[in-house]
């Protein structure tokens, strides 16, 4: 890219946006960068993925109940026993702002906020490594959700949107935009227009707002602060050749599929993150498998009722046992992309699940009862990065009488308040920061890094 072409995006450090009386400095952002000034890449890339199950588990057919090596793999687990070198199962954390307030597990999942009715939320640890990542690739990061909503938060505490059909998130990340170049310059350019002229319109505003209306306020400017950047950044990256994707990968991924056919839909969306990574478009990426309250049915298992019915089941026997078959389904198509990582070969030759880490579980235990304590949770990957895996870490050990899975009662009290209220998994979460690079000492709400 020549230097004349650079001075029609580049950002300047200073460069404000000016709205509702007030400026907003933008921190330092990849796009500020020019592409070809980006440091060249000499080591593999390092990945995160992450994925989400709503409304927990069925505990019960779900918990591990022997910590170290020689555990052995539960009902619901059973599809990821062929990964066991390269996955650790983990019991016991907890993210102490969700406690209270169960319907805030899915926001706080990769953030470890405090999500009270005045409260916003944090960045997520997929955007926090994006922050370091973004520099080398197309995308900051991608956002994948079957239902509204995605796991990532901005540091403004802003939800990002996210994709949900297959062929359109094919479309976005490998496809030339319509009209060619110029043209989707020019569409980009017309987005700016109309954005600064909202915050034109806001400034017209904020002297007739009372002080509710300024907090609102203050989360549109986080909006369109967010929509300019990524905006921007678009821009930026129009004269960069996309990536070849070969025949076979795009009749895999370049397709729409009913959300019927839950299986084969989930094992699109895995095969659309495994190329997205594979041609480095991104290094991050977050799949939601639903929201609490609307995770969908599969009946291609025999399953019509949605996931948060048959997790709120009131002990019956059928909605119990069709959980777990849910559960077991779910784990099966984590456990195809932890295949599909591991034959796949990075640009050093080896498999590309050493230098990806994949994070699977749910922000709630046991959904019947809202609980939020012992987050069904498995880490897979990383090898090359650093984790040493094979055993399952168990934060419960030590600090309560044992499992009693014979005991339901019991045992689901255990899923509603920690064994130990030093176990948050936001210290899982700042280990696998600090494995992406990221430098710090600290993420949410963690009191140590998870040692792995």
């Amino acid at each position: 890219m020549s230097n004349s072409r650079m001075g029609s995006w580049l950002i300047d450090r200073r460069h404000l946006l000016r709205a509702a009386g007030t400026s907003i400095a933008l921190p330092y952002l990849e796009c500020m960068v020019p592409l070809n000034a980006a440091p060249q890449q000499t080591e593999t890339p390092r990945r995160s993925a992450f994925i989400y199950l709503a409304n927990g588990v069925h505990s019960l057919n779900y918990q591990i109940t022997k910590a170290g090596r020689d555990y052995e793999f539960s009902r619901s687990l059973k599809p990821l026993e062929k990964h066991r070198e390269v996955l650790t199962p983990i019991s016991g954390l907890h993210h102490p702002g969700a406690l209270s307030h169960h319907h805030n597990c899915i926001s706080v999942w990769l953030t470890g906020g405090k999500l009270g009715p005045a409260d916003r939320n944090t960045i997520s640890v997929d955007q926090k490594m994006a922050e370091l990542t973004a520099q080398h690739t197309r995308y900051a990061s991608l956002e994948i959700a079957l239902t509204q909503g995605a796991l990532s938060w901005t540091a403004d505490g802003v939800q990002l949107p996210a994709q949900r059909r297959c062929s359109e998130i094919f479309a976005a990340l490998f496809e030339a935009p319509k009209g060619g170049t110029a043209a989707q310059r020019r569409a980009l350019r017309r987005k700016a227009s109309v954005l600064d002229d909202n915050l034109a319109e806001v400034r017209r505003l904020e002297q007739k707002m009372g002080t509710a209306d300024r907090g609102r306020l203050d989360q549109y400017l986080s909006s369109v602060r967010e929509a300019e950047i990524r905006t921007r950044r678009a821009d930026a990256w129009l004269d960069t050749p996309l990536p070849e994707i070969s025949d076979s990968d795009r009749k895999r991924t370049n397709r729409d599929v009913p959300q019927t056919q839950a299986g084969d839909y989930f094992r699109t969306v895995y095969d659309l993150i495994l190329l997205a990574f594979q041609t480095d478009v991104t290094r991050v990426a977050t799949f939601s498998l639903g929201g609490e309250g609307d995770a969908f049915s599969i009946p291609e298992i025999g399953i019509t009722e949605s996931r948060h019915q048959l997790s709120h089941h009131g002990g019956d026997a059928g909605y119990m046992e069709k959980l777990t078959k849910y559960d077991t389904f779910a784990i099966e198509q984590f456990s195809y992309f932890l295949t599909r990582l591991a034959e796949t070969n990075d640009l050093n030759g080896r498999p590309m699940l050493g230098s990806t880490m994949s994070l699977f579980g749910s922000g709630m235990s046991y959904g019947h009862s809202h609980g939020n304590a012992n987050l069904p949770l498995v880490l897979a990957g990383g090898s090359d990065l650093g984790l040493k895996h094979g055993s399952h870490l168990d934060f419960n050990q030590g600090h309560f009488g044992g499992y009693q899975l014979d005991k339901p009662g019991e045992h689901y009290a255990l899923c509603s308040r920690p064994a130990n209220s030093e176990a948050h998994m936001s210290n899982l979460l700042l280990l696998m920061a600090q494995r992406m690079g990221v430098e710090a000492d600290s993420f949410g709400d963690s009191n140590r890094a998870v040692e792995l």
